[in-house]
Parts: C-alpha cells; sequence; structure tokens
C-alpha cells in the first residue's frame, strides 16, 4: 500500500482546506531518483511503421525521447504545486514491444534537493506516449495509452518505494 507523508494529512492542503505549496525549505537537499512507466499499445502494423523508421512525421521515437525530456525540465510549469528543481538528469527509453504490440516509455529522473521528482518522472512518460501518438495518429486513431504510473522513488525522508509487479 502507498504511504501518505505526515500520516493520512495531505501535504498540498493546508489547515483550512485550500491547496498549498508546501513548504521545503528546512528539508536537507539530497540524491533522488523517480522511474516511471508506461505503454503505448497500437496495431502490429503500426508499430512496424515506427520501427522501419518511415513515419510520414519522421522519427517517432527519437521526437518522443526529446519530447519527454523536455517535459520533465519542465514539469513545475504544468503541474500547479509543483517545484521547480534543476535535475541533474533524465532518460527516457522507449522499448518496441511486438507482444504488446506498442511501445514500452520508460522514464529516469535524479536530482539533489529538497523534495522528489516523482511527477518529473511521470510527466517526462506522459508526455513522450501522446508525442507517439500525436505521430502516428493519421495512421491509426485507435492507439491507446495505458498504465502509467511511478515505478520507484528512491531517497528522501519517506525513503525507497518500488510498485508491486
Amino acid at each position: 500500500m502507498a504511504r501518505k507523508s505526515k500520516g493520512d494529512a495531505l501535504t498540498h492542503i493546508d489547515s483550512s482546506g485550500e491547496a498549498r505549496m508546501v513548504d521545503v525549505s528546512d528539508k536537507a537537499a539530497t540524491e533522488r531518483t523517480a522511474v516511471a512507466e508506461g505503454r503505448v499499445v497500437m496495431a502490429k502494423a503500426t508499430l512496424d511503421l515506427i520501427i522501419s523508421g518511415n513515419a510520414k512525421k519522421g522519427d517517432v521515437l527519437g521526437a518522443a525521447r526529446i519530447a519527454g525530456i523536455m517535459a520533465a525540465k519542465r514539469a513545475s510549469e504544468l503541474i500547479p504545486l509543483c517545484h521547480p528543481l534543476a535535475l541533474s538528469k533524465v532518460t527516457l527509453d522507449i522499448t518496441p514491444d511486438k507482444k504488446l504490440p506498442g511501445c514500452v516509455v520508460r522514464a529516469t529522473v535524479k536530482v539533489t534537493g529538497p523534495t522528489g521528482v516523482e511527477m518529473e518522472a511521470l510527466t517526462a512518460v506522459s508526455v513522450a506516449c501522446l508525442t507517439i501518438y500525436d505521430m502516428i495518429k493519421a495512421v491509426e486513431r485507435g492507439v491507446r495509452i495505458e498504465g502509467i504510473h511511478l515505478v520507484e522513488k528512491i531517497g528522501g525522508k519517506s525513503g525507497h518505494y518500488r510498485a508491486e509487479r
């Protein structure tokens, strides 16, 4: 079961029920890592088009990788209460999977700071998946984006978290 911080209290809600940005000024800057994953499910023929590099819009996986990295760096601009962070590493791995058929998208984000990078990893995966959809929608409108989730979180006060398989 997922652990909430500070007991059962939601950290982005103040005592009067209003949304607020969490004060992390007293927290130590430590190394933190988050890994997120998602899938883009499509027809086998669409996946073959991506793998061959013959999609009309160009290199689908390359564009999605860059889009995901850019999105991680801008998560605080998209998510209202997310802290802006100086990320030290963002990797985006996109693996074609013929059994799915589709692509498995995995982002790993690192920072040395007072708060974690789960939102940055999840944002990276989300935008990379959306970019894949955008680049192939002319060929197949029924593509599905599925299973975006946090796989692992390392560091910080709450320690290590790993999703159950």
